[in-house]
């Protein structure tokens, strides 16, 4: 039986989790199209699958109730409801989100985590809803692999540095001191103002990135880029 009314409950659930308040309530998130359901089914956190096409095994809808669902210009033929699971993972190289606020920058830089070694990560209060639609999709998936935590980075800051981490804050301006080896956090700031002040005075050190005419990178080219170098040699 194919779900065609807008009435539908079913129908009305699923286009509430398109924003973060009921997303937090029920712990569910939405993700779009057959490589970001795969992923999810691969790893066990998807609840239902959404479907206008007969042949994939799932709930069947109407095209016009998928293009409703939809968050993008395109509109897939499948979905998934994922519910929001985290797996703790112990890194000796975490990379840290100071208020970076543009979720397609958040996803982005997950992705770079992953690849470079950096599986866990953390986000400050003000930094963009990692189950943002757009979070999701600039990840390509990393979301599955990647331990995210959103906590008060002061206190976590203080309590890593205490364990023997080295915490060491991305500049566009400075750089002071050089990792050593051993456990470090890579702190990026936000895409405006940068490093907080407050993590400024926990930083052991400040690093940039030497550039030629432009003054600057964006924060996800930075913070990948020190990331590949760092994972290197970690």
């Amino acid at each position: 039986m194919v779900i065609e009314s807008k009435d539908n409950q079913r129908f009305k659930s699923w286009m509430k989790l398109k924003l973060k308040k009921h997303r937090d309530e029920t712990n569910l998130f939405l993700v779009y199209g057959k490589k970001l359901v795969d992923l999810a089914l691969a790893h066990g956190v998807c609840e239902e699958v959404v479907t206008t096409n007969p042949e994939i095994e799932g709930t069947l809808i109407s095209e016009k109730l998928m293009k409703e669902l939809s968050q993008t210009e395109t509109t897939f033929d499948v979905m998934a409801v994922c519910k929001k699971v985290s797996n703790p993972i112990q890194s000796d190289k975490i990379l840290v989100l100071d208020d970076v606020q543009n979720p397609d920058n958040v996803g982005a830089l997950l992705r770079s985590a992953l690849a470079f070694g950096f599986k866990h990560v953390i986000l400050s209060q003000k930094s963009a809803d990692l189950y943002n639609e757009k979070t999701i999709r600039a990840s390509q998936g990393a979301i599955f692999d990647v331990y995210v935590e959103r906590l008060n980075l002061v206190e976590f800051l203080t309590l890593k540095k205490d364990e023997g981490y080295q915490v060491f804050g991305a500049d566009a301006h400075a750089s002071k001191n050089q990792p050593e080896e051993g456990p470090i956090i890579l702190v990026l700031g936000n895409e405006g103002n940068g490093l907080s002040n407050e993590v400024k005075e926990l930083a052991n050190g400040f690093i940039n990135i030497k550039t030629e005419t432009v003054e600057s990178l964006n924060v996800v080219v930075a913070g990948s880029i020190l990331m590949y170098e760092w994972g290197k040699v970690r």
